[in-house]
């Protein structure tokens, strides 16, 4: 409960304070990709309830006829690859926050047949709500591997607190600036931890 008013503290006003910046991703996106603005996206919840996922569009849409999931690199111009780069493309997730769907902290939303698919790892990692930035994020993000990902986001679920919390704040800061890099420490140490609960 507490952790909960927490977050709402946070996020209605970062939503209130970022409201400008919203607008003018908005118009970006608007002269760039065109419409919709937002891509929503169903994904797994806690406990595995389902949520609509709201993010910036970042990737033009495909040519008629075209696969929509092929070429994304292609789909994505210049300035899709910077909001990613600086998760712009993330702020309307902080609705996704105020709504619950969504933690400030905690393993990022995945797709409900991406959980079923992890078994007993994704339940583990169910147990909380996804966030907008977690363990695995400022660990190296995207350039880890899924099972990287994974084991680093069940060793959060495991072992979460204010001053884990605090430092992931931190390093996502640093994310930011400096951009996504691997901690070989933190990724070992949570792949240990996981071989160790397996026996």
């Amino acid at each position: 409960m507490m952790r909960r008013l927490i977050e709402l503290v946070v996020a209605i006003p970062a939503a209130l304070v970022a409201l400008p910046l919203v607008a003018a991703v908005a118009v970006v996106v608007l002269l760039v990709m065109g419409r919709p603005l937002l891509f929503r996206q169903a994904r797994s919840g806690r406990r595995g309830e389902p949520f609509t996922l709201l993010k910036f569009r970042t990737m033009r849409a495909p040519p008629p006829g075209a696969d929509p999931l092929a070429d994304d690199a292609g789909r994505t111009p210049p300035v899709g690859q910077l909001l990613r780069r600086l998760r712009l493309d993330e702020l309307p997730q902080l609705l996704n926050v105020v709504r619950g769907d969504m933690g400030i902290i905690g393993p990022r939303p995945l797709l409900p047949q991406t959980i079923v698919s992890l078994g007993e790892r994704g339940q583990r990692r169910g147990a909380i709500r996804p966030g907008l930035t977690g363990w695995a994020q400022v660990n190296g993000g995207p350039v880890l591997s899924d099972d990287d990902k994974i084991a680093l986001d069940l060793w959060y679920v495991e072992n979460r607190g204010a001053w884990l919390d605090l430092t992931i704040l931190l390093r996502t800061l640093g994310v930011l600036v400096l951009g996504d890099r691997v901690h070989p420490a933190a990724v070992e140490y949570a792949h240990a931890g996981h071989r160790r609960r397996r026996g």
